[in-house]
C-alpha cells in the first residue's frame, strides 16, 4: 500500500479495498477461560493448579482463568501460564488439582487427574490488553545488566530493544480506530477472533492504543501461540493479531500507507527505576530495524521483541483467507474511545525514599590509605563498609570487612587490589522497595548514596531499612 499510495493515492483508494495487517510478539495481558465440567462427586474449585500454574477460581464451581503471566510454583519463571495455553493448543496431557472446603452441594474437596483440550467444555481465550499502537524502545544507561518486560538490557548504553512490527501494525495502519471496533473480526492465534473493546490502559491520546479482544483456543494453531520465559521478569505469550483495514476514504488509506521511517519511538532509559523514566532519544522504526541506532553519537545496537517474520506470515494468511472467501469483514457495533487516558495508580500514604533515612555523615577513605588504617577505620566506627574516594570525594570503589579479612590472611597491603570498583550504588530520592530489590539481587547489605556526578552524599544499609520499617 504505501507503493501505491506513494504512485497514485487516487488510484490506491479505488482499486484497494482492504489492507491486512499483523503483529506477533509477547502480550502479558492475555488469558484463557476454561471450563472443566463437573466432577462425580461434585467439588467447586476454590483453588486450582495446571501443570503446577495455579488459575483464579473465584468465578463459579469448575470455571477458572488461567492468565499468561502466571508462573509455576514448581518452575518459577521456566514455565507459567502461557505454556500452559501452549500445551493446551499442542494437545499434550495437562496436570489438573483443585482443591475446596466442600458443601452440601459440592462435597467433594480434592481431586487430581489429567486433562486435553478436547476434555474441555470451553476454552475462551480472552485478552485485556493486545495489538499496542506504539511501542517506546528500551535502553539502560546504568552500570548493572537489568532484566525487564524489555528484555535484558546491557550496561551503559550498549543495546537497544524494542517491540512492535512498524508499518504493519494493526493500530499503526488505523490510529483512530476508524474500521475497529466492538464486533470487528481478526486473526487471533490462528483463528478467527472478534474484538470486544477497548484494551486496559487505552490510551490514544498519547498514541498508545490497544485492544481487548477473544477468541476459541479450541481452534487456534501453536503456530501463533507461544508460551515464552523472559529472562529475570516472568512468563508471557507470545500471540498473533491480524487485523483487516478496509479502505472506505481517503483518510484510511493515507495512514495505511504509513512507512517504517514515519515511526517514531522513544528511546527510555531504565536505568531510573521509577515510573516516569527519562527519554534519551527518538528513532525511527527504520532505524531500529537496520540493527543499530545513534544515540548522542554513540552506535547502539538493537534487538527487536517481535517477530517481524512471523507478522508478515500473519499479513499473508489473513489476505488468503479474505480472497478464499473463508474470513468476511464485520462492522464494528461500537467504536473504541478515543479520549480516555491513562491514570496512574495514587501513592501510598507515608512511602519513604533514601535521602529520607539515609547517613548523610559518610566515613570515606582515599585510595592510598592502608590496609590496616582501613581495618581501624572500621573497628572504631562500627561499619562494615567503607566507600573510597578521589579529591573531589567522586566514588572510585568500596572495602568492606570481609574484603580486609581477605587481605590480611592473604598478606595483601595494597588498597586497590582489595577494593571493588564496580560498585552498587542508591539515589537519594529511589523508593526504598528498590533498594531492597538491589540488595537482595547482588547480596549486600548496604550501598553508598551518590549524586547526578558519582559523588558519595550518603550511606543506605539494610538495617536504615528495618529500623524505619519495624
Amino acid at each position: 500500500m504505501p507503493d501505491l499510495y506513494e504512485e497514485n493515492p487516487q488510484e490506491a483508494v479505488k482499486n484497494v479495498d482492504i489492507v491486512t495487517t499483523g503483529t506477533f510478539g509477547a502480550m502479558c495481558s492475555s488469558g484463557v477461560f476454561l471450563n472443566f465440567g463437573h466432577s462425580d462427586p461434585p467439588i467447586k474449585m476454590i483453588r486450582v493448579w495446571l501443570n503446577d500454574v495455579e488459575a483464579y477460581t473465584g468465578i463459579a464451581a469448575v470455571d477458572a482463568y488461567i492468565g499468561a503471566g502466571q508462573i509455576s510454583e514448581k518452575e518459577g519463571f521456566e514455565y507459567g501460564g502461557g505454556h500452559v495455553i501452549e500445551d493446551l493448543i499442542s494437545g499434550k496431557d495437562i496436570s489438573l488439582r483443585a482443591e475446596s472446603y466442600g458443601t452440601d452441594c459440592y462435597p467433594r474437596k480434592n481431586i487430581e487427574t489429567t486433562i486435553t483440550i478436547d476434555d474441555l467444555n470451553q476454552a475462551i481465550m480472552i485478552n485485556p490488553r493486545n495489538a499496542q499502537q506504539r511501542h517506546d524502545a528500551a535502553t539502560n544507561s546504568s552500570d548493572n545488566i537489568l532484566q525487564t518486560y524489555m528484555g535484558t538490557l546491557l550496561p551503559n548504553l550498549r543495546n537497544i530493544t524494542f517491540s512492535g512490527t512498524g508499518e504493519i501494525n494493526p493500530l499503526t495502519n488505523d490510529p483512530g480506530c476508524e474500521t475497529i471496533g466492538l464486533g470487528t473480526k481478526i486473526f487471533l492465534g490462528g483463528a478467527q477472533g472478534y474484538v470486544i473493546g477497548e484494551g486496559t490502559q487505552n490510551n490514544p491520546i498519547t498514541g498508545h492504543g490497544n485492544l481487548s479482544v477473544k477468541g476459541n483456543l479450541k481452534e487456534m494453531t501453536e503456530e501463533f501461540i507461544k508460551g515464552a520465559t523472559i529472562e529475570g521478569y516472568g512468563t508471557s505469550l507470545f500471540v498473533g493479531v491480524g487485523v483487516p483495514i478496509p479502505i472506505l476514504n481517503d483518510e484510511i488509506a493515507k495512514n495505511t500507507a504509513v512507512r517504517n521511517k514515519d515511526i517514531i519511538a522513544n528511546i527510555i532509559d531504565y536505568g531510573t527505576h521509577r515510573r516516569d523514566r527519562p527519554i534519551v532519544g527518538k528513532v525511527s522504526y527504520e532505524e531500529l530495524l537496520s540493527g543499530y541506532v545513534r544515540v548522542n553519537k554513540k552506535k547502539i545496537k538493537t534487538n527487536p521483541l517481535s517477530s517481524i517474520k512471523v507478522s508478515y506470515k500473519i499479513v499473508e494468511r489473513l489476505k488468503e483467507w479474505i480472497e478464499d472467501k473463508e474470513f468476511y469483514l464485520t462492522p464494528y457495533v461500537e467504536s473504541i474511545p478515543r479520549d480516555t487516558e491513562t491514570r496512574n495508580m495514587k501513592p501510598p500514604k507515608g512511602v519513604l525514599i533514601v535521602g529520607d533515612i539515609m547517613t548523610r555523615e559518610v566515613i570515606t577513605a582515599a585510595a592510598k590509605t592502608s590496609v590496616r588504617r582501613i581495618s581501624e577505620m572500621l573497628i572504631d566506627n562500627h561499619i562494615d563498609q567503607i566507600p573510597i574516594v578521589d579529591k573531589d570525594n567522586i566514588l572510585r570503589g568500596i572495602v568492606t570487612s570481609r574484603d580486609i579479612t581477605r587481605a590480611l590472611a592473604k598478606h595483601e597491603r595494597k588498597l586497590s587490589r582489595i577494593m571493588t570498583t564496580a560498585v552498587i550504588t542508591s539515589t537519594k530520592d529511589e523508593y526504598l522497595d528498590i533498594v531492597v530489590r538491589r540488595l537482595e539481587k547482588h547480596g549486600i547489605d548496604a550501598t553508598p548514596v551518590v549524586d547526578e556526578n558519582n559523588k558519595v552524599t550518603g550511606m543506605i544499609t539494610a538495617s536504615d531499612i528495618m529500623r524505619r520499617r519495624t
